[in-house]
């Protein structure tokens, strides 16, 4: 893998130095897209369009999370399964997905609004002490980092999707977008990146590296 820009001033060139958050409490999120612009393939999941430099750098980011968080509708979609760090799963419904249902106490935590229909079922299912009410009628995000962070979980790491990356960039609670370009294009109807109403983040690039024509970006919010 070539390092085409480093500007974080990293002792070597290992991932995870390449990675290192400048401090901390920091909440990145990890997305991969087409040249196209899609961020899914054939199967509507990430994993169809993927490859191994993409995996390379998610396990590296994987590696020194404490925790990481996504939207309820990805963790079903992905088919999302217990980590080695705890699973912060964004619903603002409330529900738990099915296949998560089961975990040990402290895998999977629920972030909700007060007035979410599943708010009281997920308590049950999980829980107090593992559902995190953040905000009235919507999940308040910078709410839930300062809760997350509050238990320890500093290194936080956000595989999207789409939605919940337009509202972590939209509430000021993402610090970094690191963003996998694969070398296809496939055209046909797929999700961007971020999905919702329109956002004027602006980003500066941090890291870029190509292998075999994968481009790997890592961008710092403003």
């Amino acid at each position: 893998m070539r390092v085409l820009i480093d500007t974080t001033s990293a002792p070597s060139e290992s991932l995870v130095d390449l990675y290192r958050p400048p401090r901390l409490p920091w909440l990145r999120v990890n997305m991969v897209s087409t040249v196209d612009g899609a961020a899914n393939g054939e199967s509507g999941t990430s994993g169809s369009i993927n490859n191994e430099a993409d995996k390379a750098v998610f396990d590296a980011l994987r590696a020194q999370a404490d925790a990481i968080v996504v939207g309820a509708g990805t963790a079903r979609t992905e088919g999302y399964r217990v980590a080695d760090v705890p699973l912060v799963i964004v619903s603002h419904a409330g529900r738990v997905p099915d296949q998560l249902r089961d975990a040990e106490p402290g895998a999977v935590l629920l972030a909700v609004c007060a007035s979410a229909p599943g708010r009281a079922e997920a308590t049950k299912t999980l829980g107090a002490d593992q559902v995190i009410v953040v905000g009235d009628t919507q999940v308040d995000l910078v709410a839930l980092k300062a809760a997350l962070v509050a238990r320890g979980l500093t290194n936080l790491l956000s595989e999207g999707g789409p939605h919940l990356l337009r509202d972590l960039i939209a509430s000021g609670a993402a610090d970094e977008l690191c963003l996998t370009v694969v070398p296809r294009a496939i055209a046909g109807v797929h999700p961007r990146i971020l999905t919702g109403e329109s956002v004027g983040a602006e980003l500066d690039l941090a890291v870029l590296l190509e292998q075999d024509g994968t481009l790997l970006a890592r961008y710092l919010l403003r």
